[in-house]
């Protein structure tokens, strides 16, 4: 008769790993795609609120009494929508609600909380800038606009706030919202 030896098997014990250890590669281009479209919305509203002489002149600046909005809408003239784009030049609340979406879409990026609200409200103003802007020169409908616009959908989609920003904060856990 012959006896069978069973060998003990070993109890598994779970083992918990930083979170950037189960970050992957991807992880990370999205991340620094993210700093990196929010410094572009952060540094259009700084450069447009102090007139640093890059795209604005000093002169121009918000806080000089500029307005952020003048220049791109009363050059859509021309265009298909530009009447209605025209018309909204210069106004305080459009030059407001632009300057306060820079400044969130871009803070909201930078930081990594609120990146899919800022998805939505930065895709929207790159959409309309878009739509003031037809019909394009160079290619018959897509631009950076339209470019920028997916890459925040992809931002969204790929909850990049969490790596390289503060999307792993226990109130952002806690608050979808704030994803």
């Amino acid at each position: 008769m012959a006896t069978t030896y069973e060998r003990p098997t070993a109890r598994r014990i779970p083992v918990h790993t930083p979170a950037t250890q189960n970050r992957r590669p991807v992880d990370y281009v999205w991340a620094i795609a993210r700093i990196a479209l929010g410094w572009t919305f952060l540094w259009a509203f700084v450069d447009k609120t102090f007139g640093l002489g890059f795209a604005t002149p000093a002169e121009k600046a918000w806080l000089a009494g500029g307005s952020p909005t003048t220049g791109f809408l009363k050059g859509t003239e021309e265009n298909a929508l530009g009447g209605f784009f025209t018309a909204l030049a210069g106004q305080a609340w459009v030059d407001w609600m632009f300057m306060m979406g820079l400044l969130g879409v871009g803070l909201a990026l930078m930081l990594g909380v609120g990146t899919r609200v800022a998805a939505v409200a930065g895709g929207l103003m790159l959409m309309m800038m878009w739509a003031a802007a037809l019909p394009l020169d160079t290619n018959p409908f897509m631009d950076d606009h339209i470019i920028y616009t997916i890459v925040l959908i992809g931002l969204a989609l790929a909850n990049a706030g969490a790596t390289l920003g503060l999307g792993k904060l226990a109130i952002v856990q806690r608050y979808p919202i704030l994803k």
